[in-house]
């Protein structure tokens, strides 16, 4: 009997895929940098359909629905550049650090996720090398440039939640989350709760951390830079009108805190 292992591929991606970061507007000159972690359901051909069907495929598991068009339109209001991520986060998330067990998680929102079982060191650390790291290297070679050319920076991530989870509902409709930045993410919170009147999670439906999370504590609280990580409730973002007004919004949040910054 052969070895499993010979037949494995030699790489995630192959040589026609895509490179996971895409950009929009990256030469705009706004002091908001913004990110997408979770922009795409894209799964390299090496993994099929991860043994899942195309409806699992569809749903929040795979992707943030949503936070792409709100991403887009904001870093159209606010002349800002966008790095966002391709490719689904079953094949690994891009807000976690590579060796938590949800980086490529064997069961997802009840779902289990049949090409993440039992998966090998090797394994994981193949889709890091040509996904994760990528990606997360591309934005702290752009956030480096801007420190070394001397510009402000304000860092903005843009995630959907889902209305229910695991059967129970959730009550916010945008959650404003931080960790150690005392800046932005508090002013935001600030702003929201005065000005609208939505349901606003702090720190719900998630709250960050250097355990759960990566882009917050890596590019945005290591380097100093104000930063907060923003959830929409994905049934409120399914249309471009709505993603839209969403993203109109957190652009004046974001400007409206800028002063006590």
């Amino acid at each position: 009997m052969s070895d499993l292992n010979e037949t494995a591929p030699l790489r995630v991606l192959a040589a026609h895929e895509p490179h996971p970061l895409e950009t929009f507007n990256e030469s705009a000159v706004s002091d908001y940098f913004i990110i997408c972690e979770h922009a795409g359901r894209r799964i390299p051909q090496s993994l099929g359909t991860m043994g899942l069907s195309e409806t699992d495929l569809k749903r929040h598991i795979a992707w943030d629905i949503g936070a792409l068009s709100v991403a887009k339109k904001l870093s159209g209001l606010l002349n800002a550049p966008l790095y966002t991520q391709r490719y689904s986060r079953l094949v690994c998330d891009c807000n976690r650090q590579p060796d938590v067990a949800t980086f490529a998680p064997e069961v997802s929102e009840g779902t289990e996720v049949p090409a993440n079982r039992n998966l090998s060191a090797s394994a994981r650390n193949m889709r890091a090398n040509e996904i994760f790291w990528p990606f997360h290297n591309a934005v702290s070679a752009a956030l480096d440039e801007r420190t070394m050319i001397g510009r402000k920076t304000r860092l903005v991530t843009i995630h959907s939640f889902t209305p229910v989870f695991l059967g129970k509902s959730r009550p916010w409709e945008i959650g404003i989350l931080f960790n150690r930045d005392e800046t932005l993410s508090p002013a935001m919170l600030d702003w929201f709760r005065k000005n609208t009147d939505l349901c606003v999670g702090s720190n719900q439906p998630y709250a960050v951390s250097d355990a759960t999370d990566y882009a917050v504590p890596v590019h945005g609280e290591k380097r100093g830079i104000p930063c907060v990580e923003i959830e929409i409730r994905n049934d409120l973002i399914a249309s471009e009108t709505d993603a839209g007004e969403w993203a109109d919004l957190v652009a004046r949040g974001l400007v409206a805190a800028e002063p006590q910054l």
